[in-house]
């Protein structure tokens, strides 16, 4: 049986951001039996998306939206991925200096257009920096993982 294929999608422009990114990966390598990939969104291809079985999306909130380095991603994806991907499982985290409402209708609307399928509610780390932040980073990735790894979605 083959592996499931865990996409980590995230925009990572800060050290504080870099550590979101590294705890979902962190929390995803705890499960055994799912193959990682995680991809800065300027690098990743449509073909990494295709190839996932599930996503993380991770991006910060610039100026009530999500970050450009994501919409790029989306431009040279959309098309590529839209009747491929239906159902495609994924999750969301937000890094906010605001309150994040813009950057996750952003994604949401694109994420609803490919006809991706959120298994949680987006986490949206909000206001100044807190180390909580990490491990509900961390978990998100285990999560997720898991989910996958059992076949739940």
């Amino acid at each position: 049986m083959t592996a499931k294929r865990l996409l980590i999608l995230a925009h990572a422009p800060s050290p504080n951001t870099e550590r979101l990114r590294e705890a979902v990966h962190a929390g995803a390598r705890e499960i055994a039996g799912v193959e990682i990939v995680m991809r800065a969104p300027l690098e990743a291809t449509p073909e990494d998306a295709l190839a996932a079985d599930a996503l993380i999306l991770g991006t910060t909130e610039n100026l009530g939206y999500m970050s450009g380095a994501l919409k790029d991603f989306f431009d040279r994806s959309y098309y590529p991925c839209l009747e491929r991907m239906q159902g495609r499982p994924y999750a969301l985290y937000i890094r906010a200096g605001n309150d994040g409402s813009g950057a996750r209708r952003s994604v949401e609307t694109v994420a609803t257009g490919l006809r991706w399928r959120a298994v949680q509610e987006p986490l949206i780390f909000r206001g100044p920096w807190r180390e909580e932040f990490v491990e509900a980073c961390r978990e998100l990735g285990m999560a997720m993982a898991a989910g996958l790894e059992a076949g739940v979605f």
